[in-house]
C-alpha cells in the first residue's frame, strides 16, 4: 500500500502472516523506492508492515529496523510500536 501526503510517503507491506523474510524484502523495496519513483524524491519515505499473524519475532525485527508495525487486535488493527517510537526515514 502506498500512502502519500504533502511531505511524506508511507509504504505499507500487508501480509496474512508476517515473517522476518517479508520484512527484509520490504526494507529492500524501501531502499530502492526513490530510484524507481523519482517523483517522490523530495518526500520523506517511511515504512510499515501489517499482519494478521506474526511469525516468531518478525514484529520486533521490523521495529528495530525503524518500521511501524500494525497488528490484529480482535476485530480491528492497532499500532504495536511503543509511544516513543521514532520511525526510520529513507
Amino acid at each position: 500500500m502506498l500512502v502519500v501526503n504533502t511531505d511524506a510517503v508511507a509504504l505499507v507491506e500487508v501480509k496474512s502472516t508476517l515473517t522476518v523474510e517479508y520484512v527484509r524484502e520490504h526494507l529492500t523495496r524501501l531502499a530502492e523506492f526513490k530510484t524507481f519513483f523519482p517523483e517522490y524524491a523530495d518526500k520523506r519515505v517511511i515504512g510499515a508492515v501489517a499482519g494478521i499473524v506474526t511469525e516468531g519475532s518478525a514484529d520486533r525485527f521490523a521495529m528495530n529496523k525503524g518500521l511501524f508495525v500494525i497488528e490484529q487486535a480482535g476485530e480491528t488493527m492497532r499500532m504495536a510500536n511503543e509511544e516513543a517510537f521514532v520511525p526510520r526515514a529513507w
